[in-house]
């Protein structure tokens, strides 16, 4: 289950690129708690990311959710200017790579940041 291989990762150093256990950006940690490898491109930067961009590479493992997220799903935010995040959302908390912090935390109930869009993986059952 996503949410269970997300929490194991909880204090995992943030490290941009990251892609293991050794360090982890917020889509490290979406590739390897959903197992999707290969939507984890490196080569961008923290700011100036393009939305459509990540959207095209959800797509190809997760399904958009009209309406509120559920357990399980992957939340895509605006952070700021040119900022995007990915976070896995428990049902009650949301499990991130948070670059300020420096590590994978887990931060209780809906954050404030607004929300891009909502996916839930294609392989989970519904």
């Amino acid at each position: 289950m996503p949410v269970d291989i997300a929490r194991a990762l909880l204090g995992v150093p943030f490290r941009l690129h990251g892609r293991s256990a050794t360090g982890l950006d917020c889509v490290g940690l979406i590739a390897l708690a959903y197992n999707c490898l290969e939507i984890a491109p490196t080569g961008y930067r923290l700011r100036n990311m393009l939305s459509p961009r990540w959207e095209t590479l959800l797509a190809k493992h997760f399904s958009q959710r009209v309406g509120a997220a559920e357990s399980g799903d992957v939340i895509f935010y605006d952070v700021g200017p040119a900022q995007y995040h990915l976070g896995v959302w428990t049902g009650q908390s949301l499990i991130h790579a948070d670059a300020g912090i420096g590590r994978v935390v887990e931060l209780p109930g809906p954050v404030s940041w607004p929300v891009r869009s909502v996916w839930h993986s294609k392989n989970l059952q519904e």
